[in-house]
């Protein structure tokens, strides 16, 4: 089976905490930087205001926050992700404040409406009180609608962990690795796992954590899971401290990973069938992430787009003290 939609896979995203005007500079610089390899000079500077007006907002309304820049894709079919994430105050009515013309920080208020106008693809989740959250996309659309995050613990360049995710038809595959640690060599032995998952990625997860564990037995190890869903059946294999929950209609099922650390222990691992009806999330992450969180407690954010819901799981229960990977497949 040809693998037609996959991600980049491999390197974390470009994250840029915002404090002040120059790290909006920073963050603009580097998406234009990302779209004029891969996009026009159109689409380029589309992708710069963009980055610009989010930046400026969230500097504005919520006095801080970060940015995520990350392409997505083949490179036949490239998506360009930007997310703007913030614990700000919020907003009550979104679509109010969408509005042309309509401002809290006495701007011409055109920043949200100029976003969603230049995207492609967008989306926004905002609850007063607790922040907000933007996707802005711009490109070919994806084969599979999923959001990730995955980012380094502060202070390192490599991420521990990766990711990676194929699309053909009516079957999805994901597997995610997090090296043991952090840090160069867990990025090594994350990218190991990675690398096998890519050569068999429509065997049974079963099969390709086994094939995992002999690749990354000359590294650290770690821990990965690997879930296949292929029509309304998901079929979920884990080793390791990756948590998987299958959303359905807000109530959560944790999925089984075994105990051990990959590449340390080569053994068979047993596989899990679950069905996976329509409108169901697939939720998968490292324990970068707290696994205390319930989509119950985030009222209207189960509508919103996966990369919407990753990125406010990544904000509310994301862990300063290690990597942090979360996939998200509806």
């Amino acid at each position: 089976m040809e693998a037609v939609a996959k991600t980049r896979g491999v390197t974390s995203q470009l994250r840029y905490l915002l404090e002040d005007d120059s790290n909006v500079g920073e963050a603009r610089r580097a998406a234009q930087a990302m779209a004029n390899f891969e996009f026009d000079s159109q689409t380029a500077g589309r992708v710069a205001i963009v980055a610009n007006e989010l930046g400026n907002n969230v500097l504005r309304h919520a006095g801080g926050g970060e940015i995520l820049v990350q392409t997505l894709g083949t490179d036949g079919a490239t998506t360009l992700e930007l997310l703007a994430i913030d614990r700000g105050p919020g907003m009550g009515d979104v679509e109010r404040c969408m509005r042309d013309g309509y401002s809290t920080a006495g701007t011409p208020g055109t920043g949200l409406g100029a976003v969603r106008r230049l995207a492609d693809e967008f989306d926004i989740h905002s609850v007063p009180g607790h922040g907000t959250v933007v996707m802005a996309r711009f490109g070919t659309g994806l084969a599979a609608r999923f959001g990730a995050i995955s980012v380094p613990m502060p202070g390192e360049i490599d991420c521990g962990d990766a990711w990676h995710l194929v699309s053909h038809g009516d079957t999805t595959a994901l597997m995610i690795v997090d090296g043991l640690g952090h840090g160069t060599f867990a990025a090594e032995a994350a990218r190991a796992g990675i690398d096998a998952f890519m050569t068999s990625p429509w065997a049974a997860p079963q099969d390709v954590l086994t094939l995992a564990g002999g690749a990354m037995a000359k590294t650290r190890g770690g821990a990965a899971a690997c879930a296949q869903v292929r029509g309304n059946i998901l079929s979920y294999a884990g080793v390791g401290n990756i948590s998987g929950s299958l959303i359905v209609a807000e109530r959560s099922q944790g999925l089984v990973s075994h105990a051990g650390t990959l590449g340390m222990q080569v053994r068979r691992t047993s596989q899990f069938e679950h069905a996976h009806p329509p409108g169901s999330l697939l939720v998968m992450h490292s324990d970068g992430l707290s696994a205390r969180w319930s989509l119950k407690d985030h009222p209207g954010l189960l509508a919103r787009h996966p990369a919407i819901i990753a990125s406010v799981l990544y904000r509310d229960h994301g862990r300063n003290r290690d990597d942090a990977t979360v996939v998200v497949l509806a």
